[in-house]
């Protein structure tokens, strides 16, 4: 008779991989993602899936405007997921990057606007900087003081901050509105350009990218070889661990949260002074929440995230391209692209975790 006792599989914790083999699987992922892809396009649409897909690549890719678009959008998604990855690492979850990101911005556009006619435009570029960075490190600080003080829920607790500068904005947005009425503000000092940060080679985007790639790096550096970055990691595996070896935890986490809202107020910056000059209540367009998928896809590990940003960029844009060129709706293009993301975010399971299959068990007679 055969024996049929146990399960048919069971999941068992991986040893670490190596990272070649961790790539492998993603890349399987990613290959298994296009071919279903493809079977939905052709399911779907009747539409040639190759074709398809040379469309996506064009919209990133096709013209020298488009790349520096891609590039822009990848710098300012990019600064973003760096600001809460410190956070995240410390295990605390900072989900209001989106807020961090508006009251940076209104910072920035209340520099302009209150300032552009006093001060010379280096020293009002200098002002928007620090009060951009001081405004998010700020709105950073209050959960940080009241996790540290009260240990309250920072995952609701910054969600709710969210909705506070989104209003603060809109109050400000009717204040300084042109014409009144308007509902918008519109392009600030178009005639001066007082507060427009400076192109770089004639191009509009190189600052953006060349700053970002800059706290990139020095974002890595902090995380892994300095003692803050050390203390971050220790909080974060356990407080418990981390106070019996002598860190100040509630100095640590307000450190850490200053630093991520400082960081996404940079991001703020270089929205309204570099590229829109104009605020807006969607003008971080959903960054702040992306900013959490591509941290965490990342691992926390800054230089892994480059390549992470420009995934979750260049299926974006390419899902725009799409919709316009084949005349899909944006759902269509919504749909390929959650089917790619659940494959990679499904790989990291095999990563982690493998399957062993039971047996055949001996007849026996």
């Amino acid at each position: 008779m055969n024996n049929h006792n146990g399960p048919l599989f069971h999941i068992s914790k991986r040893k670490n991989l190596l990272w070649y083999q961790a790539w492998a699987i993603r890349g399987a992922a990613i290959l298994l993602a296009l071919i279903v892809c493809a079977a939905v396009t052709t399911l779907l649409t009747g539409e040639n899936p190759l074709s398809v897909y040379a469309t996506i690549f064009r919209g990133a890719f096709g013209t020298t405007r488009k790349v520096w678009i891609l590039l822009q959008n990848m710098s300012i998604l990019l600064c973003i997921s760096l600001a809460v990855t410190p956070a995240f690492r410390m295990r605390f979850w900072n989900i209001g990057a989106e807020g961090q990101v508006l009251v940076g911005s209104l910072a920035t556009a209340a520099c302009m606007i209150c300032l552009g006619d006093k001060l010379p435009n280096w020293a009002l570029i200098l002002t928007m900087i620090a009060c951009s960075i001081l405004a998010g490190a700020i709105w950073g600080l209050i959960p940080a003081f009241f996790k540290a003080k009260w240990n309250t829920n920072e995952t609701l607790f910054t969600l709710m901050m969210n909705y506070v500068a989104t209003q603060l904005v809109a109050y400000f947005v009717i204040i300084w509105e042109v014409p009144k009425g308007a509902g918008k503000i519109g392009i600030i000092n178009q005639n001066s350009m007082a507060g427009w940060l400076p192109q770089i080679g004639g191009q509009k985007y190189l600052l953006n990218v060349l700053g970002v790639a800059g706290v990139t790096v020095l974002g890595d550096i902090y995380l892994n070889y300095t003692k803050h970055g050390y203390e971050i990691s220790v909080v974060g595996e356990s407080e418990r661990t981390a106070r019996y070896v002598g860190i100040k935890v509630g100095r640590v986490i307000l450190r850490t949260m200053a630093l991520s809202g400082a960081l996404c107020g940079l991001a703020g910056l270089l929205l309204v002074g570099g590229t829109d000059h104009t605020v807006t209540t969607t003008i971080a367009g959903g960054r702040g929440f992306t900013a959490v998928m591509v941290s965490w896809l990342a691992k926390f590990d800054p230089l892994v995230m480059i390549f992470t940003t420009f995934l979750l960029v260049f299926l974006d844009r390419g899902a725009g391209e799409i919709s316009t060129v084949f005349g899909f709706n944006q759902s269509f293009a919504d749909i390929l692209t959650g089917i790619i993301l659940f494959f990679i975010i499904g790989s990291e399971f095999f990563i982690r975790y493998k399957l062993s299959f039971r047996k055949k068990a001996n007849k026996e007679e």
